[in-house]
C-alpha cells in the first residue's frame, strides 16, 4: 500500500471502528445488568419488589436538563475555538468559535428565561400569584 494512503484509510477505519466498538461495549455492559435482574427476579415472589428492582437499575436521569450549565460550557468552548483560530489557524476557526459561543450564549439565556427545576417553577408560580393578589 502506498504510504500516502495510510492516513486517509486509518481515518476512515477509525470512523467505522469506534462506533462499532462503543455499541459492542454498551451491549455487554447492559447484558450483565439484565442477567443480574433476571437472576434476582427468579428468587423474588412479590411482583412489586421486581418493579422496585427495575427502578433501581433505571439509569435515566430524573432531573431536567440544566441549560445554564450547558450554555456556559458551550460558551467557553466557543471562546476557546475563537482564540485558537485567532492565534494559530485563522479566520475559519474564529468564525466557528463565534458561532459556537453564540449558541452557548443562547442556551445560557434560555436557562435563565425558562426555569426547569421543580423549585424554580414553584418559586416562579408563587411570585406570579403573589403579584397577582398583592
Amino acid at each position: 500500500m502506498n504510504a500516502q494512503l495510510i492516513i486517509p484509510v486509518l481515518g476512515i477505519l477509525t470512523g467505522i471502528i469506534i462506533p462499532i466498538a462503543v455499541f459492542i461495549w454498551m451491549y455487554y455492559d447492559s447484558k450483565g445488568k439484565r442477567q443480574a435482574v433476571v437472576e434476582i427476579a427468579k428468587n423474588l415472589d412479590d411482583p412489586s419488589k421486581v418493579e422496585e428492582l427495575l427502578h433501581i437499575f433505571d439509569e435515566r436521569k430524573k432531573e431536567p436538563l440544566d441549560y445554564r450549565r450547558g450554555g456556559l460550557i458551550t460558551l467557553f468552548v466557543g471562546a476557546g475555538l475563537f482564540l485558537f483560530g485567532f492565534f494559530f489557524l485563522g479566520n475559519i476557526l474564529k468564525g466557528v468559535g463565534i458561532l459556537v459561543g453564540l449558541i452557548g450564549l443562547g442556551t445560557l439565556l434560555a436557562g435563565y428565561l425558562y426555569p426547569n427545576t421543580e423549585k424554580e417553577l414553584t418559586d416562579a408560580v408563587n411570585q406570579f400569584e403573589k403579584g397577582k393578589h398583592g
